[in-house]
């Protein structure tokens, strides 16, 4: 269960979270507009822009699926630098390529599992409230922003591009 909805969903909305880019590429190229516009806005000033909502959905993928499976160290480093299309396509297929190197046993011992995290001094949580309290709202509630700035940007996206493919039973 936690490497279906940590690695696979969470690769599942990185892909949705590329579309969403791609489509942002496309409407700056029709509309003139520079993509660093896009890129640097945001829906409040208080809020960060587009770039970071997509660095943070990376690492929330990378590193909870790393945290969960005991190998916080093997998480790609990133330093936050990208400012283009480009570079977060980068980002983001260097996290789905390293997300595929997991496995379902990786998981095997996930929700018993103690999780902490530098930022909570000391603090502890079990590996499933880590992954359902956490991991999973974190990366939903900053591709849902990320989708919200294009859509405020005038980016033609619909709920499919942020749901992406549902299989369905035959």
């Amino acid at each position: 269960m936690f490497y279906d909805i940590t690695v696979v969903q969470a690769s599942k909305m990185l892909g949705n979270l590329k579309v969403m880019l791609e489509k942002a590429e496309e409407f700056a190229e029709t509309k003139k507009v520079a993509p660093e516009v896009l890129l640097n806005s945001r829906l409040a000033p208080d809020q960060f822009p587009l770039i970071r909502q997509v660095q943070i959905c990376c690492d929330t993928a990378k590193l909870g699926a790393a945290r969960l499976a005991g190998k916080a160290d093997s998480a790609p480093k990133h330093e936050d630098t990208e400012t283009t299309v480009d570079e977060l396509y980068a980002r983001i297929a260097a996290v789905q390529e390293y997300l595929a190197t997991y496995t379902p046993a990786d998981f095997a011992e996930t929700a018993s599992k103690e999780i902490s995290l530098p930022w909570l001094d000391g603090k502890k949580m079990l590996g499933s409230t880590f992954a359902t309290s956490f991991v999973i709202p974190n990366l939903y509630f900053h591709v849902t922003t990320a989708y919200a700035i294009l859509r405020n940007n005038g980016v033609d996206l619909g709920k499919l591009d942020y749901l992406g493919s549902i299989s369905f039973i035959e």
